[in-house]
């Protein structure tokens, strides 16, 4: 096998174990920031809903307290306002949702599906946990969801929600006396649950990795290119030089000037041991034809 070619396989095996090595790692990094960005997203979104339901709660449902003793209003409960808000968002980004689920909602559009419900039992087990972050496969792509449980922590809530007679009179005619009742202090009944589509931060990030890929793969071509060109002019040209003197002196041809030793390297020592071997060989054949 000749030298180059021993050479070339050498570097493209390194080249191709190094390169699978940096695409494994950056793909776990460009990954990872991919999902720290949703997260991110996914942490505004549940703060702005959790201030629309700080507002509701704190400005809009006192100024509305004497006609909401009249009839229901849905502009008074802080998770209507939230939801509506998002819904609002909806319009333009469509792929992210926020919904405040529940086992046993008031409003029957609230209810729970079985993934939320997974959650709500999550957060029903693990009575210290504040927030569930998951994954899920939705048709439109990976979806990443972040969690927090809403838990029965002020008397209050039990008004409306204890039983039917304690309950407004609007309230009950307007979402019955099934829904939304029995609810205890201390208990988690629900929770607040953002959705922030992953397609597009992945795709990015599978992106980004195919650019360096292909970065790395041109500057390791032309570091190859400049490999052999050195190769070549640095050692193969004069082996050969050597190789094609060293067969006509073997011949008694030593017509063949000396090779000129220029510089300090292997090559070049190499060369000057040749010359001195060559002239010794030519002063023993001159003592031997005397």
């Amino acid at each position: 096998m000749r030298l180059w070619l021993k050479f070339n396989l050498v570097m493209i095996i390194a080249f191709t174990v190094g390169l699978a090595a940096a695409a494994w790692f950056s793909r776990g990094i460009a990954e990872a920031t991919a999902r720290a960005q949703v997260l991110h997203e996914a942490s505004l979104l549940m703060q702005q809903a959790t201030s629309v339901r700080g507002y509701t709660a704190a400005e809009i449902e006192p100024l509305l307290a004497e006609q909401s003793a009249q009839r229901f209003l849905p502009h008074t409960v802080p998770s209507w306002a939230a939801q509506q808000v998002v819904r609002t968002l909806q319009r333009n980004f469509p792929d992210y949702d926020y919904k405040e689920a529940a086992l046993n909602p008031t409003n029957p559009a609230d209810r729970a599906t079985d993934w939320e419900a997974d959650i709500i039992s999550f957060f029903r087990r693990d009575t210290a946990a504040r927030e569930h972050i998951g994954e899920r496969q939705t048709p439109n792509g990976p979806v990443l969801t972040f969690s927090r449980p809403f838990r029965i922590t002020n008397e209050a809530c039990l008004t409306c929600h204890s039983t039917p007679a304690a309950a407004p009179v609007p309230m009950v005619e307007l979402y019955g006396p099934n829904n939304g009742f029995g609810w205890h202090m201390g208990e988690v009944i629900g929770a607040q649950i953002v959705s922030v589509p992953m397609s597009l931060p992945l795709g990015r990030a599978a992106q980004q990795l195919e650019a360096l890929l292909i970065s790395l793969g041109a500057v390791f071509l032309a570091m190859l290119v400049l490999m052999n060109v050195l190769l070549h002019v640095v050692v193969i040209k004069p082996i050969r030089g050597m190789t094609a003197s060293a067969e006509k002196i073997a011949a008694g041809d030593f017509s063949e000037p000396e090779f000129t030793a220029a510089g300090r390297d292997e090559i070049a020592s190499l060369a000057r041991s040749f010359n001195l071997m060559r002239r010794s060989l030519a002063n023993a054949m001159k003592l031997l034809d005397a």
